[in-house]
């Protein structure tokens, strides 16, 4: 006679966290024609996100997909706020889409914060973004102020930038990708204008 044995207890492992650092380029254009948004692919060449926004220039609601097109993370952008203020709110199973996944406040020029350009709350979890020397740099820390994630121009191997418009990504290992790219997409919001 067979024996039915329960399904294996082994744990779900999370595929936008990876045990090892993970290194994304960024490239500032959308593949659908007549959106605004950016392309991301993993190192090795596929396109793992993108972010579309379908109405307007800088709108108050970005969408952040993987490759098939499905909603992660919806970006909303807060209005009538002395400073900027986006929510993420990540559309799986168990989400509450009421609920935000995230907050991210920008300094505004009047606060002197130095090199801290946002602060990421994520339930209890502190996080700010750190601007860089050039506009397209930055770095995001947690609250030990230890690098998680950073942006920069892409460079080739011979050291020659390859355009404003393409930047890598490079992220920590045990870090949410998904997390972090939704973190880049709401600093791009407020500089590049996606």
């Amino acid at each position: 006679m067979a024996k039915v044995f329960p399904q294996s207890q082994r744990p779900v492992l999370d595929p936008y966290v990876s045990t090892e650092k993970e290194t994304f380029t960024i490239w500032m254009k959308s593949l659908v024609c007549q959106t605004n948004g950016c392309t991301v692919f993993d190192s090795n060449g596929d396109i793992v996100y993108r972010i579309d926004n379908y109405d307007k220039k800088c709108s108050n609601k970005v969408y952040l997909m993987d490759l098939r097109g499905r909603v992660l993370v919806t970006i909303r952008r807060k209005r009538l706020q002395f400073v900027g203020c986006w929510y993420g709110y990540r559309l799986d199973s168990g989400a509450n889409e009421e609920k935000p996944w995230f907050q991210v406040k920008q300094y505004g020029r009047l606060f002197c914060m130095g090199s801290f350009a946002c602060q990421v709350t994520v339930g209890l979890d502190k996080y700010w973004v750190v601007k860089l020397g050039s506009k397209q740099a930055f770095r995001i820390v947690n609250i030990d102020r230890e690098v998680i994630a950073e942006v920069k121009q892409k460079q080739i191997s011979s050291g020659i930038s390859m355009g404003e418009d393409v930047l890598t990504l490079v992220v920590e290992p045990h870090v949410d990708h998904s997390l972090i790219m939704a973190i880049v997409t709401v600093y791009g919001l407020i500089n590049y204008k996606l």
